[in-house]
């Protein structure tokens, strides 16, 4: 499958096919995009829950409850289900452990070279934290990066996915365990087989006009 063909055939699934599971092959596949996924000076904010049971997508189902309820079955009948988290703070732990892997990865030939990173990246986290003020704000951004990736990697897989934030986040932190962990969640998303009950999949896809959406300077 070529890239256009996999951006033309994908849109968000409204129903999965129950009780069909993905190869775990592929599921490797995604979980490393989404592990390589870019983020700001390497800060990789994030973490990743993955629901591949019944049991897994029912804790995340308990947050499509009330107004959410529409989701509940996009979660419940996905072959997996994967909460895209956030860091609730970039503290020095996190970036010790970033530098320390960048340093076990070889990144740096001298000395000098690790001491630079961690100055950069820390003087991007104080102007995040102390003049923009927008910490949450921008590890949120780096998120929804990954979740870029992951939508244009099950795409190429031939895999149906959904992103969802119709869900009571507050409800699946509580469910997950997630704030006492030190992260919090930002996204759904479902993956699986579509049944013959997604209408969207009929649908002709419609995007704005070229001449719209590009300035060529």
């Amino acid at each position: 499958m070529t890239l256009n063909d996999a951006v033309a055939r994908r849109h968000t699934v409204k129903a999965f096919a129950s009780g069909k599971s993905l190869p775990q092959e592929e599921i490797e596949t995604l979980l490393n995009v989404l592990r390589n996924s870019p983020s700001s000076v390497n800060s990789q904010p994030w973490h990743f829950v993955i629901a591949s049971t019944p049991e897994g997508r029912e804790q995340i189902a308990q947050s499509t409850t009330g107004a959410f309820v529409y989701n509940g079955p996009k979660v419940l009948n996905a072959s997996h289900v994967i909460a895209l988290c956030m860091r609730t703070d970039l503290d020095d732990a996190h970036l010790q452990n970033v530098l320390a892997q960048e340093e076990q990865d070889g990144r740096f030939a001298k000395p000098e070279g690790k001491a630079g990173q961690d100055k950069s990246r820390r003087g991007y986290v104080d102007m995040h934290r102390y003049e923009q003020r927008d910490i949450p704000q921008w590890m949120e951004k780096q998120v929804y990066l990954a979740l870029g990736g992951l939508l244009l990697g099950a795409a190429m897989l031939g895999i149906d996915a959904t992103p969802m934030e119709g869900f009571d986040q507050r409800a699946l932190d509580q469910a997950l365990g997630l704030r006492e962990k030190g992260f919090t969640s930002v996204v759904l998303v479902s993956l699986g087989y579509r049944s013959e009950e997604d209408f969207n999949a009929a649908l002709p896809k419609s995007r704005l006009p070229r001449e719209e959406i590009f300035t060529f300077i």
